[in-house]
């Protein structure tokens, strides 16, 4: 490349890096007009799913591919039409657990022959049939919560008012399970199994759709919460049963029920083993997961579906904790058992007791089962996650292929492939011909190119070549084109080979000027951030590097994808490895690259990462120079049972874990300037953790920012607060340094 086209390209990455943060907020981190939450029919051939209208249009809808074109289902807009949406409480709590961007039909469920679909809006209960026709309202006893059609599709569950409803398509609504006071409800998951569990439902329909299988919650033990909101002292607060770490979780029992009013409990140890992990019900019968308090076993337990009996048919143990897997347990065709297993250093995929991956090869998720067939996402680079296949008969086959993180659903010879590629989020379709005795040629399949596109070369589909499965079609993503591209070096730094990413500044010119540093980690468990994918992490490391920084990230121990070991070495102690890690991670960084100016450090972070950037001006002043730390759960003492346990124990237990793992009782070692930043309306990271760490700072004449958001949780939502939030942390961390 020319100098004047070096220019030109610099000059236009600045000029798109001043538009960037309004894009940011708007586009909602650039989820909106990506297709996701995907159902297929058992034939294959129709994929329902939801999208919003564009790349800023806040609104899903619901829509189905066929035969290569898309057809739109359902638009809100047309359905409450010059009426803002209006969410009843439990709907609300569900998406902030869900950390939902959008509004409109958010979600939705189908019968099993994919021909209707329920979903809610403003809390009535809607439905349309996927073979034509206009959605039509169904009767319901109240605002409607998570409806679900029976597998037949004669009938509708949903929630309403903590109660168990069902409802056939003409009416006739029966109320299976009452609410017996404000503390109880049915139907709905608590609160740490929708943020910590990855289980967001609170009942299953029976295969025969005469009985459900239902989790009664009762949140009487657990303490309360109260929320207000400053801004507005006239609003009563919200009041919310947040099981704090070391205190009383909600109680959770399961019940059989009959469409006829029948009710059975299920039997089990409640006291040993006191959180449901899962639940469902196949043609073997239904089942649960249930977890002990000290998550080291996990047993999965089937049940007798006209007594209630459970019997173990799997136990699963672990001195540090057992990793729930999303999608573990589920069952084949013929009953095996699907379940991981940690063991030498991998986290395989069972089927029936038996290994069915390789080595090295470490599972993320199960998607599903069909037959004795098993679709599974799994990590065998750490910067990579992919969706695999085992087949009896054909061993394990990987099907996305292009690199990226991607994730999927399949069923009737048909696999989804969803990834967030270095182009963006990208959706293909391939088909299994070995299934399909009448496969449509590839460019037949994807006529009507003005509803979706092609997917583009080097795309996650499989080539077209000797392997069974085939590109079928594509789903568009609408999303916005970010206004910065980003740029990564992918980096092996270290002894412990941290995987890190370093993006540079597109104007800057190797040895011309050292560059202040900008540490951008997560670095915490559930989530990685270094990958082969332009997601909206690397983009705003990319926006922060147009500014003037070398920006650079790196997983550390405790993050998932590369395996127990490296999981858990944060086991008893979230602060020291993490922090030792990005220490290291910039000393190796900055002996490669001589531009990085270790005079003038920075970190910036959010939740964890908030949390370790404060950690990192407190405990290694010599290495760090300033920080934002938004959300920061400066106290571990505060968090939730599930999340924080797994990793320090129980408080009364092992104090010593949460001393040493808490922001805490050292305020008094700031020296940095620190920036801290939370959302007044936080019920995840309550507000308190900043505020009485701030009062801790000024106790010990500290000086320090801090910066409220009222009414924010802890995904502001507010598109002005998301786009000044970039703006704000920008100019504090540079005129930080500058000092």
């Amino acid at each position: 490349m020319d100098s004047d086209t070096t220019t030109s390209s610099a000059l236009n990455s600045a000029t798109n890096s001043v538009e960037f943060p309004r894009q940011f907020a708007r586009s909602r981190r650039f989820c909106l007009g990506v297709p996701r939450q995907f159902t297929l029919s058992p034939d294959g051939r129709r994929v329902l799913f939801v999208r919003t209208g564009s790349g800023t249009d806040p609104v899903g809808r619901l829509w189905q591919y066929e035969d290569g074109r898309e057809r739109l289902l359902a638009d809100p807009g047309l359905l409450i039409a010059g009426s803002a949406e209006a969410v009843p409480e439990e709907e609300r709590l569900r998406r902030e657990r869900a950390r939902e961007q959008s509004a409109g039909v958010v979600s939705y469920a189908a019968d099993s022959a994919a021909q209707l679909v329920a979903f809610a809006l403003s809390g009535a209960l809607w439905a349309v049939r996927t073979d034509g026709g206009a959605p039509f309202s169904v009767p319901a006893a109240g605002p409607v919560v998570d409806p679900r059609p029976s597998p037949d599709g004669r009938y509708i569950a949903y929630v309403s008012g903590r109660s168990l409803h069902v409802v056939g398509l003409a009416g006739g609504d029966r109320q299976l399970a009452r609410a017996e006071g404000p503390e109880i409800s049915y139907g709905l998951a608590e609160y740490v199994a929708a943020e910590s569990m990855h289980r967001m439902r609170g009942y299953w329909w029976a295969p025969d759709s005469r009985r459900l299988l239902v989790a009664r919650v009762d949140t009487g033990p657990v303490a309360r919460r109260y929320l207000s909101d400053p801004a507005d002292p006239a609003k009563p607060p919200q009041i919310i049963a947040y099981p704090a770490a070391g205190t009383p979780n909600a109680e959770v029992t399961v019940h059989l029920l009959s469409l006829e009013g029948e009710r059975v409990e299920v039997v089990w140890d409640h006291r040993a083993y006191e959180y449901l992990v899962d639940a469902g019900w196949d043609a073997h019968g239904p089942f649960l997961a249930v977890q002990s308090r000290d998550q080291r076993t996990v047993r999965t337990l089937a049940v007798d579906p006209a007594t209630g009996a459970t019997e173990v048919r799997h136990e699963q143990t672990d001195p540090a904790w057992v990793e729930l897997v999303p999608g573990t347990p589920a069952r084949t065709a013929s009953g095996a058992l699907v379940l991981p297993e940690d063991s030498d250093g991998t986290r395989y995929l069972t089927v029936g007791g038996r290994r069915v991956t390789p080595a090295g090869l470490h599972l993320r998720e199960v998607l599903g089962t069909e037959g004795e067939r098993v679709l599974f996402t799994a990590s065998e680079d750490p910067l990579e996650t992919h969706v695999w296949c085992h087949d009896p008969g054909h061993g394990v086959r990987r099907l996305s292929r292009g690199p990226g993180r991607y994730t999927g659903a399949g069923r009737g010879g048909t696999v989804v492939l969803a990834g967030v590629t270095p182009r963006g989020a990208e959706v293909s379709l391939v088909r299994d011909v070995r299934d399909i005795r009448e496969v449509r040629e590839v460019q037949d399949a994807q006529e009507n190119t003005s509803q979706h596109k092609d997917a583009p070369e080097g795309s996650g589909a499989p080539e077209d070549g000797p392997g069974p499965y085939r590109l079928f079609g594509a789903l568009a993503s609408l999303a916005e084109e970010p206004a910065v591209t980003p740029e990564p070096v992918h980096l092996t730094l270290g002894e412990r080979e941290l995987r890190g990413a370093l993006f540079l500044p597109s104007w800057h010119q190797e040895g011309a000027a050292a560059l202040p540093v900008l540490l951008d980690p997560y670095g915490g468990p559930g989530l990685q951030v270094v990958g082969r994918a332009r997601g909206w992490f690397t983009c705003v490391s990319q926006w922060f590097a147009e500014q003037g920084f070398a920006v650079l990230v790196v997983d550390g121990r405790g993050t998932p994808g590369r395996g127990p070991a490296w999981e858990k070495a944060v086991h008893g102690d979230q602060l020291t490895p993490a922090l030792e890690d990005q220490v290291d991670g910039l000393r190796a960084a900055a002996a490669r690259f001589g531009d990085l100016d270790l005079t003038r450090v920075a970190i910036r972070g959010w939740s964890f990462g908030g949390f370790l950037a404060a950690a990192a001006v407190l405990h290694r002043p010599d290495v760090f120079h300033a920080a934002v730390a938004g959300a920061p759960p400066t106290d571990q003492r505060l968090y939730d049972t599930h999340w924080k346990e797994r990793f320090l124990g129980h408080p009364q237990e092992r104090p010593e874990n949460y001393a040493r793992s808490s922001l805490a009782g050292h305020g008094h070692l700031l020296s940095r300037p620190l920036l801290l930043v939370h959302g007044l309306a936080d019920d995840n990271v309550a507000a308190a953790h900043t505020l009485r760490f701030s009062a801790e700072l000024l106790a010990a004449g500290r000086p320090h920012s801090v910066l409220p958001l009222p009414g924010a949780t802890h995904s502001p939502a507010d598109d002005t607060v998301n786009e000044q939030l970039l703006h704000l942390q920008r100019d504090f961390l540079l005129n930080a340094l500058k000092g």
